[in-house]
């Protein structure tokens, strides 16, 4: 019996496929889509749509979502559509108004009507009785801003009944080069900090709110807590994966937007597809050796949360972190290019506290290093170019023999030390 029916509605763009439709049936897990293919499809309008909910529907949460901005908005969306009760926190009063009375995002992704499941509060920090009430506490604010926003939510905890707590940033904070789960150990306790869960992946959020299909890594040091989340993420276009290295998929998220900005700086100078195709290799080698040293498992790289979403974020124009270096490479200066930007690129400031945690390893990372001299130290792009391709032949793949000192520092300061 069918429990899910997706169709994939196309429409105003025509292609010069057959005219004829395709129908594919996926039953894993009894969830099925029929997807049609007609003439005038353009895959970018494909959209899975749900016409039928589970016989038995999942339990539906009541969800707090931190951050209001591109990513955290679509996700929202999707678990507003869902059908979970969905609040967005926003700390700007306008934006409060405007949204609850459109239901639409006035600074990103403002062609979409969001889901009427979805209402915004702010700008005040929600109270202890709202947060009492949340199952689910869902942290889409940029990694920079993580402790300031945990140290005025701590006292609001219910520690006898703690919600779900789900982070979706990428990135390593500047000045204490700590990775999130460290933060939350920091603000809220080791405790907090074990049940917290991390979802990462090739997701970009335009193609969320369309529902075209998404994979994304989901993992914590509990597995209930892991498994928990993609409960409430899962949908037939949006599969999560659970893990239990939360360690190697942050140090996979964050990594990834440094070697985003290589590649797009490698376009901006007009390189092509040989150049950019040796930056994404070398750079998951380069990323897993610097995960490997640090203490995370080197398969975690070869998942979603790594392979996965450096191919997305370092191969598409729409990527910020491409974005900064496609414009570095035709010559702007990076000051004008983060004024006008948008939006967080995450990779100008990860690859700051990267630097530390690379020189703290002593491991090779010379495209890491690279970037990092080309944005603060003032270093001349030819030259750096120069340096990095006229280095000695090396072995193509290889993981550091002593690993793990930082993530056993930090497994001591979560009360897990084997």
């Amino acid at each position: 019996m069918l429990r899910y029916i997706a169709i994939r509605r196309n429409n105003t763009v025509k292609s010069k496929l057959h005219p004829r439709a395709s129908v594919i049936l996926c039953s894993h897990h009894n969830h099925f889509f029929r997807r049609s293919t007609h003439s005038t499809a353009s895959l970018s309008t494909a959209k899975f749509t749900m016409l039928s909910l589970p016989s038995t529907p999942p339990p539906k949460s009541k969800i707090l979502v931190f951050g209001a901005g591109n990513f955290g908005s679509c996700l929202a969306d999707h678990l507003g559509n869902s059908d979970h009760e969905v609040f967005m926190w926003s700390r700007e009063a306008r934006f409060v108004e405007y949204f609850n009375k459109h239901h639409r995002n006035p600074d990103y992704l403002k062609d979409h009507e969001f889901s009427a499941n979805i209402r915004v509060v702010g700008p005040e920090i929600p109270s202890k009785a709202m947060m009492k009430q949340m199952d689910v506490l869902l942290f889409a604010i940029p990694t920079q801003g993580v402790r300031e926003t945990l140290i005025k939510l701590q006292y609001s905890f219910d520690r006898a009944n703690l919600p779900l707590m789900i982070f979706v940033n990428k990135g390593i904070e500047t000045g204490t080069h700590a990775l999130t789960l460290e933060i939350i150990a920091d603000t809220c306790g080791s405790e907090i900090a074990r049940a917290a869960t991390f979802i990462s992946g090739p997701s970009f959020a335009t193609e969320i709110v369309r529902r075209q299909p998404t994979s994304v890594s989901v993992a914590s040091l509990t597995e209930s807590q892991a498994k928990k989340a993609s409960e409430i993420f899962h949908q037939p276009w949006f599969r999560c994966y659970t893990g239990s290295d939360p360690i190697g998929l942050e140090l996979a998220g964050a990594l990834k937007n440094v070697y985003a900005i290589a590649t797009g700086l490698a376009d901006g100078l007009g390189f092509e597809n040989n150049t950019r195709a040796g930056l994404i290799t070398r750079g998951l080698a380069e990323m897993t050796r610097i995960g490997t040293a640090y203490g995370a498992s080197p398969l975690t790289f070869l998942g979603l949360a790594g392979v996965g979403d450096l191919f997305l974020t370092c191969s598409s124009p729409t990527s910020r972190n491409y974005t900064v270096g496609y414009r570095l490479g035709k010559g702007e200066p990076l000051e004008d290019i983060i004024k006008t930007l948008g939006s967080v690129a995450e990779g100008v400031t990860t690859v700051k506290g990267l630097k530390k945690i690379i020189d703290e390893m002593q491991v090779s990372a010379p495209l890491a290093n690279g970037i990092y001299a080309l944005l603060y130290e003032g270093k001349d792009l030819h030259e750096g170019i120069q340096e990095l391709m006229c280095r000695p032949p090396s072995r193509e793949l290889d993981l550091p023999e002593k690993a793990g000192e930082p993530a056993k520092r930090l497994m001591q300061k979560l009360g897990l030390d084997t």
